[in-house]
């Protein structure tokens, strides 16, 4: 369709062909002088009248004009990826008749072109997470674009821990495109366990049996972060922004994502997608849960705390080794929006026989399910042992844990890092806040993995110490000064498996692990990484220069 329409007092030759919609800029004798392009993908609506939407809804209704709002990428400064925008521009035509044409045209191109956009969807809402905001980023941010895109939604605001994962369970989920959540990564995590649980019910598989070949998950689920890291959303968009995820969604972009179960002696524990770390990020995270009073903060005072306790635990890993041919933690690759890596691999852990895959059998296990050869056994002491199936980057560390990690592969990056001296591993720490390469130092190690074990070493535990009366940051500040730790003692007793860290000599022999945020109530363990077991409404970080390249600017 073709025809010329006016931006305000702007004469404009407008093309509807395709994949595309453009207009040109025309002046006194017809030249061609601006030509703006707008990929019918990147549209997210068409309205009669001179509509605005953001930051609250207003129509000046005409006969003769009509809105296009599409998708504008900007750069991010302080984030990896590209912030999205809804831009829009305003339209008039010379009569009502071709106003409802190009609206006709332009809607028809949407459901022609864009045939995977989501239409219903089921929205949980955790009010308490992150700043407590999350009703409210979702009623001005999130649904004004919902509504604008046409997309019908569901909401639930949740009152309790795990509602979201019990209605997955067990409500009827006919008629649904996907799931969002609008919270923290907690939150995400209670939608991931309720959506693979409810397909494997439906499937006949048996979450525990740790050999079971996972069945992919048909919904998918989509993100409004609003909580206090948003570690999921940030390392599958770039940026943690509710107006750029909720374009996301409605676009309909699809990101697969490899998912790890965590199993204790062939029982399923928890799903893990970012970080299942023991030691270090184990520690901070049962020390943090004492001063959840303190925000986002009692992460910088329990890291604090930890460190000086400068512990490390004896462990056993067994790890199954991915190909090496394929990629590499050490390529200096990154997965980003139309990964080839991700793009190629069509592998799972296991080739799977109908009878394993169909049947929960005890018989079977990850030990059984390769040749015991193919695993490595590394056993010794380690400041923290950490397994994750992303960058796990964050606004504190914008490469994150693993730089390289992919998405979709089917695999997971293995990090050990030996026991060291103090200032070694705050290096290590501290590398994680740069660019530089912190698997570049003598005491780690990191290996692209299938699937790993983990058991404590079998050394003879001693009595240690933990705190009945947790002494303040200013007291131990003080004491430390003084040297008055006797009176640091005095607070402690004997107990097996934990400690202050701060005064008393001998170490804990066990530390916890922590598994996307939440501790888990076993130190003995097995993992395995099934490969896209659930899909998000995302497309991975976007490569800027790629993009400045096909746009011509940003």
């Amino acid at each position: 369709m073709e025809s010329s329409l006016w931006l305000g007092n702007k004469r404009h030759r407008a093309t509807l062909t395709g994949w595309n919609f453009k207009w040109t800029r025309l002046d006194k004798k017809n030249n061609e002088n601006q030509t703006i392009s707008v990929s019918v993908s990147d549209v997210v609506g068409v309205e009669e009248g001179r509509v605005n939407v953001l930051p609250r809804k207003s129509v000046k209704d005409s006969d003769k004009d009509f809105t296009v709002f599409y998708v504008k990428r900007v750069r991010s400064g302080s984030s990896r990826g590209l912030l999205w925008r809804l831009s829009q521009t305003q339209f008039s035509c010379p009569s009502r008749v071709l106003r409802d044409q190009w609206t006709k045209h332009l809607r028809a191109a949407l459901k022609t072109h864009c045939p995977l956009r989501p239409n219903k969807l089921l929205v949980f809402i955790n009010p308490f997470g992150g700043k407590k905001k999350g009703k409210h980023i979702y009623d001005s941010l999130a649904s004004p674009l919902f509504e604008l895109a046409g997309i019908n939604c569901h909401v639930i605001v949740t009152e309790r821990a795990n509602q979201a994962r019990d209605h997955l369970l067990k409500k009827d989920l006919a008629g649904y495109d996907g799931v969002v959540c609008v919270g923290g990564d907690g939150m995400f995590s209670e939608v991931l366990h309720g959506l693979i649980g409810r397909t494997q019910q439906e499937a006949g598989l048996c979450e525990n049996d740790p050999s079971v070949a996972l069945q992919a998950c048909p919904l998918h689920i989509g993100i409004i972060p609003a909580g206090s890291t948003d570690c999921v959303c940030y390392a599958t968009v770039g940026v943690s922004d509710p107006v750029t995820s909720a374009l996301h969604i409605i676009i309909g972009d699809s990101q697969p994502l490899d998912v790890c179960s965590v199993h204790h002696a062939n029982t399923l524990v928890r799903y893990s997608v970012s970080l299942l770390g023991y030691g270090f990020y184990g520690d901070v995270l049962a020390q943090s849960e004492k001063k959840r009073w303190m925000g986002p903060l009692r992460y910088d005072y329990a890291g604090t705390l930890v460190y000086l306790s400068n512990r490390s635990y004896a462990g056993v890993v067994h790890f199954l080794p991915a190909d090496p041919l394929i990629s590499s933690p050490r390529d200096k690759t990154r997965c980003l929006s139309g990964c080839d890596v991700c793009s190629s691999s069509t592998e799972r852990l296991f080739i799977q026989s109908s009878e394993s895959s169909s049947l929960c059998s005890s018989q079977h296990s990850i030990i059984g399910s390769e040749p015991e050869g193919e695993w490595v056994k590394v056993e010794g002491r380690f400041r923290c042992v950490s397994l994750t199936c992303m960058s796990c980057s964050c606004p504190k560390s914008p490469l994150g844990l693993s730089p390289s990690a992919h998405l979709a592969d089917g695999t997971g990056d293995l990090i050990l890092v030996w026991d060291s001296n103090p200032l070694g591993f705050l290096k290590y720490l501290y590398r994680h806040t740069s660019s530089q390469d912190q698997f570049d130092l003598p005491f780690v190690e990191v290996h692209r993995v299938k699937a790993i074990r983990f058991s404590v070493s079998s050394i003879e535990e001693d009595d240690t110490y933990r705190v009945v009366q947790e002494p303040s940051p200013s007291e131990v500040e003080d004491l430390s000064r003084d040297g008055s730790l006797q009176q640091l003692r005095s607070k402690c007793t004997p107990l097996s498996r934990a400690t202050c860290g701060i005064c008393c000599s001998r170490a804990p022999t066990r530390s916890v692990w922590n598994c996307d945020g939440e501790i888990l109530p076993f130190t003995d363990i097995q993992c395995r990484i099934h490969g896209q077991l659930v899909k998000l409404y995302a497309r991975g970080i976007e490569d800027t220069a790629a993009v400045q390249s096909e746009n011509g600017q940003l």
